[in-house]
C-alpha cells in the first residue's frame, strides 16, 4: 500500500481527480463560507469575554479561532469569486472559442500589443484555473503558519512559567535554563522567520545551513511543521505559487491598516469606554448591561441616576484579583493552583469541607480588607459576598447606604490596598461618577 502512489494506475487517478477537483472546492468553500459566518460573532465575543475576565488561555485559544476564521472567510470568498469568474470563462468559450483578433479589426499596433498582453483565451482560463487551486490550497496553509506562531509564542510562555517563575527550582538553575532557553527560543523565531520571508536562503548557504539545521529541526516539532511542510514545498517549488505568496502578505498587511481606521470625533474625547470624575463608561453601570453581551468593566454600580437609598456595588472576580488576594494573605494560596483549564471527570478526593468553609471566610474576609468604598471623601465599611451578576459574571457585591447623600453629583471610589516591596497602599480601583436624586 505504501507503494501506490508510484502506480500508474493511481497517478491516472490522481489526474482525474485534479481535472474535477473544482467541484469539491465549490462545495467545501460554500459550507465554510456558510459555517465560518455563524462562527464568527460567537468566536468574537468569546475573546472579549475572556479579555474581559482576563483568562490568558482562553483568550489566546479564541483570538487564534478569530484570525483563523477572518483568514478563511477572505481567502475562500475570494476563491469563490474568482472560481465562478472561471466557470464563467468556460461557458463564454464554448460559445464564441478562442479570441479571434483578426475579427475585431483593430489598427495593427493595437492588434500586436493585445496579441502580446492579453494573448489567447485558453491562456487567461488556465491561469484563472491556477490561482483558484493554489488559493484554496493556501488558505489552509495559512491557518498553520497562525498555529506555527502561536505555539512559538506558548512556548516562551511555559518557559517562563514553569522555569523561570518556578520557586520548586534553585534560583540560579531556574535563571540559567529559563534566560538560555528564552534567548534560544527567540534566535531561533529570527532564523526561521528569515528563512520564511527568504523562501529557504537560509538552507542554500553551506555555512548557514549548518547552524540552521539544528534549529529547523527543533522548531519543526514547536510549530508542528513537520505535519504540513509537503505543502510548504510544493509551493515553494513553483514559480506561480511562489509569485502569489509575494502577493498575499503584503494584502492581508493592508487589509489589517485599512480595518484598523476609525473616525475621530474629538481631538481630546473618543468613546467613553472607561470611567473617571470626567467620563462615564457603559461597562460600569448594571443597568445599561441589558445583553448577554455586556460585559462588566471591574467594577459596575446600580446606575448613573440613583433614586433608592443604596447603591448596589458588584466588583468582577478575575485571575488579577484573586493574586491580590494572595499576594495580601500569603496563608490563603495552595499548594498547588487549580485555576486555568481542567478536566470535568470528577476525581474521588479527600477534602477537608470545614478547612474549606474556613478558607472560603477567610477569603471573603480578605477581600473586604483590601477593597473598601468611598464616595466623594465619605469612607464605607465594605461587605461584599460572593455573587453572579444577571449577566452571568462572577464577583463580589455589596450595598451601600446613600440616603444621607445630597442630591447632585457624587463620585464613587473603590480602593484597593496592595502590598508593594514589604509597604501597603492604596490605588483606585475604580472611579465612577453618578448622580443622586432622592425618590
Amino acid at each position: 500500500m505504501s507503494n501506490d502512489y508510484q502506480n500508474p494506475a493511481f497517478k491516472k487517478l490522481l489526474k482525474k481527480l485534479q481535472e474535477e477537483s473544482w467541484q469539491l472546492e465549490l462545495i467545501i468553500s460554500g459550507f465554510a463560507i456558510f459555517g465560518l459566518f455563524t462562527a464568527y460573532d460567537p468566536i468574537r465575543e468569546a475573546v472579549e469575554a475572556a479579555e474581559f475576565k482576563r483568562q490568558l488561555y482562553p483568550t489566546i485559544i479564541m483570538s487564534i479561532a478569530l484570525i483563523s476564521c477572518a483568514i478563511l472567510i477572505f481567502n475562500l470568498l475570494l476563491h469563490v469569486v474568482l472560481r465562478g469568474l472561471w466557470i464563467g470563462t468556460l461557458g463564454l468559450r464554448y460559445v464564441s472559442g478562442d479570441i479571434d483578433y483578426e475579427v475585431l479589426n483593430y489598427s495593427e499596433k493595437f492588434t500586436n500589443y493585445l496579441k502580446k498582453k492579453v494573448g489567447s483565451f485558453d491562456k487567461y482560463i488556465a491561469t484563472l484555473e491556477n490561482y483558484c487551486s493554489i488559493i484554496f490550497a493556501v488558505s489552509f496553509l495559512l491557518i498553520f503558519y497562525v498555529l506555527a506562531l502561536t505555539f512559538t509564542v506558548i512556548t516562551i510562555a511555559i518557559i517562563a512559567t514553569q522555569i523561570l517563575e518556578n520557586d520548586g527550582l534553585p534560583e540560579t538553575l531556574r535563571t540559567f535554563v529559563g534566560v538560555s532557553l528564552i534567548i534560544f527560543i527567540i534566535i531561533g523565531m529570527l532564523f526561521t522567520f528569515v528563512d520564511f520571508i527568504t523562501q529557504g536562503w537560509l538552507k542554500k548557504k553551506r555555512w548557514l545551513s549548518k547552524i540552521y539545521f539544528p534549529i529547523y529541526w527543533i522548531f519543526s516539532f514547536i510549530t508542528l511543521s513537520f505535519l504540513y511542510r509537503p505543502l510548504v514545498y510544493n509551493f515553494l517549488d513553483n514559480k506561480f505559487g511562489k509569485r502569489l505568496s509575494f502577493v498575499l502578505l503584503p494584502v492581508y498587511l493592508t487589509i489589517l491598516v485599512l480595518v484598523s481606521f476609525e473616525y475621530n470625533t474629538s481631538n481630546y474625547f473618543n468613546v467613553a469606554d472607561y470611567s473617571s470624575n470626567l467620563t462615564a463608561g457603559r461597562g460600569n453601570y448594571l443597568d445599561l448591561l441589558t445583553d448577554e453581551n455586556d460585559f462588566i468593566d471591574k467594577v459596575a454600580i446600580t446606575s448613573k441616576v440613583i433614586t433608592t437609598p443604596y447603591i448596589n456595588v458588584f466588583v468582577l472576580f478575575d485571575d488579577n484579583l484573586e493574586n491580590n488576594v494572595f499576594n495580601y494573605n500569603p496563608g490563603l494560596k495552595p499548594e498547588e493552583d487549580k485555576r486555568g483549564l481542567k478536566s470535568d471527570i470528577i476525581v474521588i478526593d479527600n477534602i477537608n469541607w470545614n478547612k474549606q468553609d474556613s478558607l472560603k471566610k477567610a477569603y471573603i474576609k480578605t477581600v473586604n480588607d483590601i477593597y473598601s468604598i468611598k464616595i466623594d471623601s465619605l469612607m464605607f465599611d465594605s461587605e461584599f459576598i460572593l455573587s453572579e451578576s444577571k449577566n452571568k459574571f462572577l464577583g463580589f457585591e455589596s450595598y451601600v447606604p446613600v440616603k444621607n447623600l445630597t442630591e447632585g453629583k457624587h463620585l464613587f471610589n473603590v480602593v484597593r490596598k496592595r502590598i508593594t516591596k514589604g509597604d501597603t497602599n492604596s490605588v483606585y480601583a475604580a472611579r465612577i461618577p453618578f448622580w443622586y436624586f432622592k425618590d
